[in-house]
């Protein structure tokens, strides 16, 4: 049996783009939820796509967008590499996901929250040992004082190294099905099949169940990673190597940026999709087009 990389866009959305079972499980294993009332009972999608009031308005896609009975809403996005414009992005989908609950009739005090799930194939913060990250908005000199509405979370997957803890169990074993599963994988923990919802996650994966089509997408978002990985390095060596001469920060900022950019139109010149180069550089529709 070959399996799959469920990091991959094609795979995660298959598994929680699909299945409100899967995504409900995920979002209750990681989101900090402190009682079991907090919990999600049932889901239903909402169109990933968060369309904008005016043509001018840019459009942002994210991976799996859903609401539970409660009308609570739950971003969850896979990023295989890190960017400063990523946790930009991440900011900007919520803050317009949270805003266009306002309608005609809908006062503030009638509005839900937005939790956004960010997993991530990378590290952003190497200077914490922690993996998880919990962002509220909270008052400066009382940290127990907080302004509701936006919950971000960061996984850095990396830095997950299995434990074993009764209370997450599903946490543990969630994450642990987003990185010990890949192409390289000839038979699954058992441990992990004998969960019901991680078992039904794990069919998904399996290469059979794909076309010739969205394996041949599969492959060139791999791909597509992979360039991208190399020219943001590139870049990085040629920013820390300018940023001798015009200060470290800015040198490595600037090679960032044009790393991303060339990034970009060496995917663009590969002929791939203009979704999936936004989804991996951070790069705005518009941006990418005028490549």
């Amino acid at each position: 049996m070959r399996y799959l990389d469920p990091r991959a866009d094609l795979t995660f959305k298959k598994v929680f783009g699909e299945h409100p079972d899967l995504v409900k499980s995920l979002l209750n294993a990681l989101l900090p939820f402190e009682t079991p009332e907090e919990e999600i009972d049932e889901i239903e999608y909402l169109p990933a796509e968060l369309v904008p009031d005016t043509p001018l308005k840019k459009n942002s896609i994210v991976d799996v967008r859903c609401r539970d009975m409660l009308g609570r809403q739950f971003i969850v996005e896979m990023q295989m590499l890190w960017s400063p414009a990523f946790m930009q992005r991440v900011l900007f989908n919520a803050s317009k996901a949270y805003v266009r609950q306002l309608g005609g009739s809908v006062r503030y005090e009638l509005l839900q929250p937005v939790y956004s799930l960010n997993l991530l194939n990378d590290v952003f913060a190497p200077d914490l040992p922690d993996y998880y990250h919990d962002y509220r908005i909270v008052r400066m000199e009382h940290t127990e004082k907080v302004i509701e509405g936006l919950r971000f979370i960061f996984v850095e997957l990396p830095k997950f190294t299995p434990s074993t803890f009764s209370h997450k169990k599903m946490h543990v074993l969630w994450l642990r099905y987003l990185t010990e599963i890949n192409e390289s994988t000839r038979r699954v923990s058992d441990d992990l099949l004998e969960n019901p919802e991680i078992r039904k996650a794990v069919t998904q994966i399996e290469e059979s169940a794909f076309s010739d089509a969205q394996l041949l997408g599969y492959d060139s978002f791999w791909d597509a990673v992979r360039v991208e990985n190399t020219l943001v390095n590139d870049a990085m060596r040629k920013g820390l190597a300018e940023g001798i001469e015009q200060g470290m920060k800015q040198g490595i900022e600037q090679g960032m940026k044009q790393g991303i950019l060339q990034t970009a139109r060496n995917m663009k010149d590969k002929g791939i999709p203009a979704d999936i180069i936004s989804q991996c550089t951070g790069l705005a529709p518009d941006i990418i087009k005028g490549l």
